[in-house]
C-alpha cells in the first residue's frame, strides 16, 4: 500500500532526526515480522492487561487513554465517546482491584493522589472508591463485590478488545492520510493561485476603467471652464437636472462611509477576513494628507489612542507620515520602507476584545488560540472553521493578564498569570478553572509562565512591582517558583541570589532539563531543573531583556532587549554573538503601557517576528542575506506575537483590540 510505505518512511525520518536509534532498530524488527500490515488489537489489549496493570504502571495507563481520547476528539458520535469514557473508568477500576488483590494498598493511595482531581471531574460515581483502600474486605462489600469477580474481568477484557477493533478498523491513523491529503492540498493551492491571478487581472482592469472615468471627468470639467471663461451663456447646454442632482452620486458615496461603520458596529460577528492590496496604503496616506491639510489629526483617533496615537508616526510640518521615521536628533530615515510587505495567503481578524491585547498564544497543536487583554479578559478561539468550536470560551480574571502558556503535551490546560499575583489553570474541555493559585504578597505581578515540555510542572516568574506606565527596568525584585501540575502546589524556589532583578521571560529546552531566564539587568540565567540550581549566566544587554527563546537546534539562544536590540548567542561558545539586529525603530516608548516587547520564531527557526511600536511588525530573516519583511498593518501598535508550532502562520495582537491570524506564502 502506497500510503503505508510513505507513512513508514516518515517514521524512519523522524526517528533518525531525533537520534532514537534503539527505537529505530525495534521499529525495523517489528516491521519485518508484521504480516497483515493492519491494526492488531490483541497487542493493545495485552499492553493494558498484561503490562500496565500487573506492573502497576498507572501513569502510563492514564497516559494511554488520554492519547486515545485526543486521537478520537474529532468524533461526532456522542455514543462512541460515552462508551469510551465508560471503558476507561472500568479499566482504571480494574487497576485498583488488581492492586488490592496483590496487597499493594500503597499503589491505590498513590493512584488517587495523582489522579483524584480528574476522577472527581468525571462523575460522582468515583466518590465511594476513594474509601476502598480503607475498607477491610472490599471483595465482599456489596458496593465493590462485582469488580472482584472473574466474570467481570473477562467481560471487560472482551469489551475493550471489541471496542478498539471496531474503532481502528473504521478509522485510519493520521500518518496514513498524509499522502492523500498532501495531494489534495497541492490541488487546492494551485486553484487558489489561479483564482488570485484572476483576481489581480480583474483589479487591474477595474483600476484601468477608474482611470479612464477620472480622465473623462477632468476633460468635462476643463470644457465647462472654457465655456465660462469665454463668457458663453451655456444655460441651454446644461441638462435639466439641478446642481444637487449632478453632485448626487458623490454625495451618496460619501454618505455610505458612516453608514457602513454603523453597520459594522452593530454586526455581532467577531471575525473579519482581510485581503489588503498594495494601493491601500497609498490611499490611506492620501486621505490622511487631505485631512491634515484641512485641520490636523482626527479628534476621534486622538481620543481613542491619546499620546500613543501622537507617537505612532513622526510628524513633519503637522503632517503624519507613515513612510518615514525620525531619530531623536531629527535625522530622517526610511528604514521601514526597506522591508517589503510579506506575501499573504490569507488573514483572519478576531474582534472579540474591547481593550488592548497583552498576550496571544497558539496551543500545542496550533488548533486553538488564547488571547488576553488589559481588561482582564482571556478568550479561547480557533481561526479554522473545520475545527470544532466546542472549546471556545471567555474567561474573566479581574486583573490585567501578564502571561499565558499552554500545556505542552496537549491542548487541555491553559495557564494564566495576572497583575495581582494570580495564576489560574483553565481546563478547556471542562470549561472551568481547575486551580486558582496566588504568589506571595511580596511578588504581586506574574510576568511569565512556562510549562515543562516533559514533566508535569511549570515555572512562574513574579516581580515585586507591577508593570505600569514606568519603564520595564523598574519592576523590582524577582521570584522563580516551580509548581507541580498534579498537586497544584509549589515544589521549590529557584535560587537567584540576594535582591535579584525581576525576571521577564522564561523558556525550556526540548527535554525540560534546562530553563533559561532573562532579567531586567540584562543578564541571562541558565538553570539545571533536575538539581534546581543555576549553572551559568552572562550579561547579554545593556538594558532590560524583555523576551528570550531557544534556537531551533538549541545550540543558541535569542534575546530581545527593551532597547530593541536582538542577539543570537552561542551556547557552545558562551558570550559569542552569532547574529544580531536592531529593531529600535519599531519599538516606541509609548507601547510600554500596553506590553513588554516580545519575539517569536517560526518552526524552522529561520524567521523571527517581533512586536512593534508601529502598526507593522518586522519579520527578520535569521542568518539570511535579506533584511526580512513587514506584516500587513494594524491600526495601532503591535503588542504581542506568536508563530504556529508547525505551519507558516503567525499571530499579531494589537493595541487596536484586535488579533490577526496571518498565513504567508
Amino acid at each position: 500500500m502506497e500510503n503505508m510505505q510513505y507513512a513508514e518512511e516518515l517514521v524512519r525520518e523522524f526517528l533518525v532526526f531525533r537520534g532514537f536509534t534503539n527505537t529505530l532498530q525495534a521499529f525495523e524488527t517489528e516491521r519485518c515480522t508484521d504480516i497483515g500490515k493492519m491494526f492488531q488489537v490483541y497487542k493493545i489489549v495485552d499492553l493494558i492487561f498484561a503490562v500496565y496493570i500487573p506492573k502497576f504502571h498507572a501513569e502510563k495507563l492514564v497516559g494511554l487513554f488520554s492519547f486515545f481520547k485526543q486521537c478520537f476528539s474529532s468524533w461526532s458520535e456522542t455514543t462512541m465517546l460515552d462508551t469510551f469514557s465508560k471503558l476507561e473508568g472500568s479499566v482504571l477500576r480494574c487497576y485498583i482491584v488488581h492492586a488490592l488483590q496483590s496487597g499493594r494498598k500503597d499503589k491505590v493511595v498513590e493512584f488517587f493522589g495523582m489522579n483524584g482531581n480528574d476522577l472527581l471531574l468525571k462523575g460522582s460515581d468515583w466518590t465511594a472508591w476513594f474509601a476502598i483502600p480503607y475498607v477491610k474486605n472490599p471483595s465482599i462489600d456489596p458496593q465493590f463485590r462485582v469488580y472482584f469477580s472473574k466474570e467481570w474481568y473477562e467481560a471487560l477484557r472482551l469489551s475493550v478488545r471489541n471496542f478498539f477493533s471496531e474503532i481502528f478498523n473504521a478509522r485510519l491513523p493520521a500518518l496514513l492520510k498524509i499522502s492523500s491529503e498532501k495531494n489534495t492540498i497541492s490541488c487546492l493551492k494551485k486553484d487558489n493561485k489561479r483564482l488570485n491571478q484572476k483576481l489581480l487581472q480583474l483589479q487591474a482592469l477595474l483600476e484601468e476603467k477608474d482611470a479612464q472615468l477620472g480622465l473623462s471627468k477632468r476633460s468635462m470639467g476643463a470644457a465647462n471652464s472654457s465655456f465660462q471663461s469665454s463668457g458663453i451663456d451655456d444655460e441651454n447646454l446644461r441638462p435639466s437636472s439641478s446642481s444637487e442632482d449632478i453632485c448626487a452620486p458623490a454625495t451618496s458615496y460619501l454618505g455610505r462611509i458612516p453608514q457602513s461603520e454603523e453597520c459594522a458596529a452593530a454586526e455581532p460577528t467577531k471575525f473579519a477576513s482581510a485581503r489588503v492590496e498594495s494601493s491601500s496604503r497609498q490611499d490611506s496616506y492620501s486621505a490622511s494628507s487631505l485631512h491634515a491639510s484641512s485641520g490636523g489629526i482626527d479628534d476621534t483617533a486622538q481620543k481613542l489612542y491619546g499620546s500613543h496615537f501622537d507617537g505612532m508616526y513622526p510628524k513633519k510640518n503637522g503632517l503624519s507620515n507613515p513612510e518615514c521615521d525620525l531619530t531623536e536628533n531629527g535625522r530622517e530615515m526610511l528604514r521601514e520602507e526597506e522591508f517589503p510587505e510579506v506575501s499573504v495567503e490569507f488573514q483572519e481578524t478576531f474582534l472579540g476584545h474591547t481593550s488592548p491585547i497583552t498576550r496571544c498564544r497558539f496551543s500545542a497543536s496550533g488548533n486553538n488560540i488564547a488571547s488576553a487583554s488589559v481588561d482582564g479578559t482571556v478568550r479561547i478561539w480557533t481561526y479554522d472553521s473545520s475545527i470544532p468550536a466546542s472549546r471556545n470560551a471567555t474567561i474573566y480574571c479581574g486583573a490585567e493578564i501578564m502571561s499565558l502558556d499552554w500545556e505542552c503535551k496537549s491542548d487541555r490546560l491553559l495557564l494564566i498569570g495576572t497583575a495581582d499575583g494570580g495564576i489560574k489553570a483553565w481546563n478547556v474541555d471542562a470549561k472551568r478553572v481547575v486551580c486558582d493559585l496566588n504568589t506571595t504578597d511580596a511578588f504581586p505581578s506574574v510576568l511569565d509562565l512556562k510549562c515543562s515540555p516533559v514533566e508535569p510542572i511549570f515555572v512562574s516568574a513574579a516581580s515585586s512591582r507591577r508593570l505600569g506606565s514606568n519603564s520595564i527596568d523598574s519592576l523590582g525584585y524577582a521570584s522563580l517558583t516551580v509548581w507541580n501540575m498534579k498537586t497544584w502546589k509549589a515544589m521549590t524556589v529557584l535560587p537567584l541570589g540576594e535582591d535579584p532583578p525581576a525576571i521577564t521571560s522564561l523558556c525550556f529546552n526540548h527535554n525540560g532539563k534546562i530553563l533559561a531566564a532573562s532579567a531586567t539587568d540584562g543578564m541571562i540565567h541558565m538553570f539545571d531543573m533536575s538539581a534546581g540550581l543555576q549553572i551559568t549566566g552572562w550579561p547579554a544587554h545593556d538594558s532590560a531583556i524583555s523576551s528570550l527563546l531557544f534556537g531551533p537546534d538549541e545550540t543558541s539562544i535569542f534575546s530581545l532587549g527593551s532597547d530593541g536590540k536582538i542577539f543570537e548567542w552561542s551556547l557552545q561558545n558562551q558570550g559569542r554573538v552569532l547574529w544580531s539586529k536592531t529593531s529600535s525603530w519599531f519599538s516606541e516608548p509609548q507601547t510600554s503601557k500596553y506590553c513588554r516587547h516580545e519575539m517569536a520564531l517560526d518552526a524552522s527557526g529561520r524567521q523571527l517576528l517581533a512586536t512593534s511600536g508601529s502598526v507593522r511588525a518586522p519579520i527578520y530573516q535569521v542568518q539570511g542575506h535579506s533584511n526580512g519583511f513587514k506584516t500587513l498593518p494594524h491600526s495601532a501598535a503591535i503588542t504581542t506575537v506568536d508563530w504556529h508550532p508547525s505551519l507558516p502562520i503567525f499571530l499579531t495582537g494589537s493595541a487596536d483590540n484586535s488579533v490577526r491570524v496571518t498565513s504567508i506564502l
